[in-house]
C-alpha cells in the first residue's frame, strides 16, 4: 500500500511541476501573459508541497527518485499538451529512468 501511495504522490507531484513549468514555458516563450506565468510559479509551490508527502523521510532519495517520474512524465505532458511523439530513444531513456527511480525509492533496504 505505501508503494501505491507513493507512485500516486510521484504522479500528482510530476502533473504539478510539469504542468508549472509549461505554464511559465506558455506565458513567457508563447506570449500568453502574466497570469499564465503567476499559475505555473504556483504550480510551481503545490509541486514542492506534494514531494513532502512522501512516505520516505529522505528529502534526496526522493528527489533523486522522481527525477526518473519527471523524465517520462515530460515526455508524456509533451505528446498530450504539444503533439510531440517520442521516438523509441526517448521511450527507452524514459524507461530506463523509471527504473532507477524504482530501484532508488523502493529497492529492498534490510531495514
Amino acid at each position: 500500500m505505501l508503494i501505491l501511495r507513493s507512485a500516486a504522490l510521484f504522479v500528482v507531484a510530476a502533473l504539478f511541476e510539469i504542468g508549472g513549468a509549461w505554464l511559465v514555458w506558455q506565458g513567457v516563450r508563447e506570449h500568453r501573459g502574466w497570469g499564465w506565468i503567476g499559475a505555473g510559479v504556483m504550480a510551481l509551490g503545490v509541486y514542492g508541497f506534494v514531494a513532502t508527502l512522501q512516505p520516505d523521510a529522505h528529502f534526496g532519495r526522493i528527489l533523486a527518485a522522481y527525477g526518473g517520474v519527471f523524465v517520462a512524465g515530460s515526455l508524456v505532458w509533451g505528446m498530450v499538451a504539444d503533439g510531440y511523439r517520442p521516438d523509441r530513444w526517448d521511450v527507452t531513456g524514459a524507461l530506463i529512468c523509471l527504473a532507477g527511480m524504482a530501484v532508488i525509492m523502493w529497492a529492498p533496504r534490510g531495514r
